[in-house]
């Protein structure tokens, strides 16, 4: 990395912390609220509160209903597995999506590290996942950053080297995160898409009714650990602007095609097959058991972040 590479990645770090410190404040809840161990205060019981929680004491001596709540744990081991496929080397609104999904990398260790936090990470550009073990606090988020943002780009489409999917970069993480904590996937979602349609569902990618693998994956990363995932998408991929005759290619697969973009028909069948496929991407992640968080090129991915954060807390204060 040189000098260069360094001031953009302090000004990058430097723009995180300033947004999310002005979006954000109140106390530490962690990035996504959950249950937590530590005792907090009791409240009166509401429908649909898990009776485990039930404050007997308090619920004997008031003669009302009460609930013990829980604080979130403050230390918390976060696993970041980040997609940097060829796929995201795309872009239409002054930045690749790439450059967003090292943004939300930066934007998540910030939030994550905080209190001593230790953060990890698995990465792929394509080929084998690599792990880079998890280190405490702001210093150890930094040098995650530095050692993401140094990576090679890969060299041609990953097609000619099979075999390392977002499923195994999912199924990695999960070997590696031993500890309860935090796992937050960064991708576009698009490779096991565009392998089903090669395919057309042969192998084991996919499961029974077409179930991607990486949809398996995630559900078993998420019997232990509370997974985001963040999706990463251009303008561009929802909805085709009218430029005329252009050659488009695919990263990932080295396919090209020539289309007219001038045809209106063609325009409404590219948006409402993207669209399917969003929807089809968002189900998946429900069906895994995890939270979604779409970030656009085209956005200011600071606030959407800062917003998904607050509305969080804002329901587990309610819960």
């Amino acid at each position: 990395m040189n000098l260069a590479d360094l001031r953009a990645l302090d000004r990058l770090q430097l723009l995180v912390t300033r947004r999310l410190d002005g979006l954000l404040h109140g106390d530490y809840l962690g990035l996504l609220p959950g249950p937590g161990s530590e005792a907090g205060e009791a409240r009166e019981y509401r429908a649909g509160d898990d009776v485990r929680r039930m404050d007997w004491p308090v619920t004997a001596r008031t003669t009302v209903p009460h609930v013990r709540t829980t604080v979130a744990d403050r230390e918390l081991e976060t696993w970041l597995a980040i997609d940097l496929s060829p796929s995201l080397d795309f872009g239409t609104v002054g930045m690749l999506k790439r450059e967003l999904a090292e943004g939300a990398v930066a934007a998540f260790a910030y939030l994550a590290g905080r209190g001593g936090n230790r953060i990890g990470a698995v990465v792929t550009d394509g080929g084998p996942p690599k792990a880079i073990p998890p280190r405490p606090g702001r210093g150890g988020a930094r040098s995650l950053l530095r050692a993401i943002t140094s990576l090679p780009r890969a060299s041609g489409p990953i097609a000619e080297a099979p075999g390392h999917s977002l499923a195994d970069l999912i199924d990695k993480t999960r070997r590696h995160a031993r500890r309860r904590g935090l796992a937050i996937v960064i991708s576009d979602f698009l490779e096991d898409e565009v392998r089903k349609e090669q395919q057309h569902g042969l192998g084991d990618e996919y499961g029974p009714a077409g179930e991607a693998r990486w949809v398996r994956e995630l559900r078993r990363l998420a019997v232990r650990q509370q997974v985001l995932c963040v999706e990463i998408l251009d303008p561009a991929e929802l909805a085709l602007p009218d430029v005329g005759v252009v050659d488009l290619m695919d990263p990932e697969t080295g396919a090209s095609v020539e289309v007219q973009t001038g045809n209106a028909r063609f325009r409404a069948r590219y948006a409402e097959a993207a669209a399917a496929q969003r929807a089809r991407i968002a189900a998946g992640i429900r069906s895994g058991g995890a939270a979604h968080l779409r970030l656009s090129t085209g956005s200011d991915w600071l606030r959407d972040i800062a917003a998904f954060v607050a509305e969080r807390r804002h329901l587990a204060a309610y819960r």
